[in-house]
């Protein structure tokens, strides 16, 4: 396993991982705990490293913005805004907060377009009768890499702390029979809840092994992880077949 490295690219980024913390906790943009959310978005980041995920730069200097917020919120009153910076303009939550409300407003236009454009491909010419049509089934949503990390958190917590997850590198499983495993489970049940890969594993080397195996089947397209509803329980289903180029 140790020389089986999975490349992994992080398509979503920063301000997306933010959003999604935000979106977890419930809460207006404009209220969120940006202490907690420092601390929640540096547990992200460190479960993405131990997971030889690929941590782009930007994810850094966010995790710096936030770490000084914190620090800045953590000193008395009278001592938070240095000399210099009473303007509202230049505290860093307020302009992290602008940022975060600006993305969003273009990430919403966007989904809202490309919801239109699926309607559009919909549309057909009149026809002399219409059809009876059976209603198609609510589409789920797919899982992004920040629902995945945050699955396999809870899972990681329940198998415990007692090990440590820099050295996860055994003999006992490698990620290519892990996706042996997983390919084969996929062929035999339509569909696989997330919870049931890590049902029977002994050890966080087993569990971090397993969804590695999951990335890469991801990655090469293989398998699709989608959400019936936001936070939901991830399910695991085969891609559809590919149309064979003429």
């Amino acid at each position: 396993m140790a020389e089986y490295k999975i490349k992994f690219e992080v398509f979503e980024g920063p301000l997306d991982l933010l959003l999604h913390l935000i979106k977890k906790e419930e809460v207006d943009i404009y209220e969120v705990n940006l202490t907690k959310l420092a601390t929640q978005f540096i547990e992200y980041i460190e479960v993405m490293r131990l997971l030889d995920l690929e941590v782009a730069g930007e994810f850094l200097v966010m995790a710096s913005t936030l770490m000084y917020i914190k620090s800045r919120e953590l000193l008395p009153k009278d001592l938070q805004a240095p000399p210099g910076e009473e303007d509202e303009g230049e505290d860093p939550r307020w302009e992290l907060i602008r940022q975060l409300v600006a993305y969003k407003k273009f990430k919403d236009a966007a989904a809202l377009l490309q919801q239109r454009e699926v309607e559009q491909e919909n549309i057909y010419p009149r026809l002399p009768a219409r059809p009876d049509l059976p209603v198609p089934a609510a589409r789920k949503q797919e899982a992004s890499l920040f629902d995945l990390i945050n699955a396999i958190q809870g899972v990681l917590k329940r198998i415990g702390k007692g090990e440590d997850l820099r050295e996860i590198f055994e003999d006992k499983w490698t990620v290519s029979e892990k996706i042996e495993y997983l390919l084969k489970l996929t062929a035999e049940q339509a569909v696989v809840k997330f919870s049931e890969l890590f049902a029977g594993a002994v050890s966080r080397a087993e569990v971090v092994c397993t969804f590695l195996a999951l990335l890469e089947l991801i990655r090469l397209k293989q398998l699709i992880c989608t959400q019936p509803e936001d936070f939901g329980e991830i399910e695991i289903t085969r891609a559809p077949a590919q149309p064979a180029s003429a």
